[in-house]
């Protein structure tokens, strides 16, 4: 099988060198896309005169996603079977990449990617403020994407197939910090299998482009956006079953019985009216009702996770 290295460069001119030659023999080609880095890192892996190393550059910053899509492409194009993404600021330790390709290589997942919380002394090492962003952002994700046995679905350091990589339509994904969470939604609409691999992650002097204060703010909505996308196309679209039926009356029922306590409850206070035994069952029992449906969909969706057959 062929295997490409995907690296999205940005600020990351003091650190590719090393990256790159750490990179195991049975790496094919190396793809570097340099996002129009102010420092020229794209230049610095030019310097190795290696003839594994393919440097592309973008004339406007793309963002992480977007160099990855760059990337993926030219793996396409050079007929990979295999794409690995790994940062170039030196955080991802190369040795692990036989790790993540061979689940793939075995056809016993379609994408795989590291998970740093199975290490507790790397663990230790998470700057604290990314340990609980991290585990914030993991408990939503798992949500949006269904992946729900995944442990550590925000994490970048990642192995796809060709596969499900045809399958995909990358120039849609998201160009961003949210590209590894848009790319779990869109694998749990084609109902790809992933693997976690236990990888854990090196924090030293490196500079972060990102923005916690800006992730915190769009995420929330992309998640929630990629929630109901992945509904839609799983269980309207590609497929029909219960957990359709329990979103399409839980659903309705539910946003009913809260409205209607709402409006009672707010009578109530402006007219000061006791409301009888009867309406408040009317409230409460659709409410109740709709949950149950609501919970009985997210069980069907949990045992649904992607899976490959025995």
């Amino acid at each position: 099988m062929k295997i490409a290295a995907v690296i999205p460069a940005y600020k990351v001119a003091n650190k590719l060198r090393d990256v790159i030659l750490s990179l195991p023999d049975n790496i094919d080609h190396i793809i570097v896309v340099d996002d129009k880095c102010p420092c020229h890192s794209g230049k610095e892996a030019e310097k190795l005169n290696n003839d594994k190393v393919i440097v592309l550059y973008h004339e406007h910053n793309r963002g992480v996603g977007g160099a990855v899509v760059t990337g993926y492409k030219k793996a396409v194009e050079l007929d990979c079977d295999i794409a690995v993404k790994i940062d170039g600021d030196g955080q991802m330790d190369t040795a692990y990449i036989n790790d993540l390709i061979t689940p793939l290589i075995g056809n016993e997942a379609d994408y795989t990617k590291g998970n740093r919380f199975m290490n507790f002394h790397a663990l230790r090492a998470m700057p604290k403020i990314r340990l609980f962003g991290n585990s914030i952002l993991s408990f939503l994700l798992k949500i949006a994407s269904g992946y729900w046995n995944i442990i550590d679905p925000t994490n970048g350091y990642i192995a796809i197939h060709r596969r499900v990589l045809d399958k995909l339509n990358l120039d849609r994904l998201s160009k961003g910090y949210f590209f590894e969470s848009d790319m779990l939604i869109n694998l749990g609409i084609i109902n790809a299998v992933v693997k976690d691999i236990d990888i854990p992650a090196k924090y030293g002097d490196e500079d972060s482009s990102l923005n916690i204060v800006k992730i915190a703010l769009q995420f929330p909505s992309k998640l929630a956006k990629g929630f109901i996308k992945r509904l839609f196309f799983k269980y309207f679209i590609y497929d029909f079953n219960m957990a359709s039926v329990y979103l399409l009356v839980g659903l309705p029922m539910f946003v009913f019985g809260v409205l209607l306590g709402l409006i009672e409850w707010l009578d109530s206070i402006i007219n000061g009216t006791v409301k009888t035994a009867g309406t408040i069952m009317l409230v409460a029992l659709p409410i109740i009702v709709s949950f149950q449906m609501l919970l009985q969909a997210v069980g069907i969706d949990i045992n649904s996770i992607p899976r490959k057959d025995k």
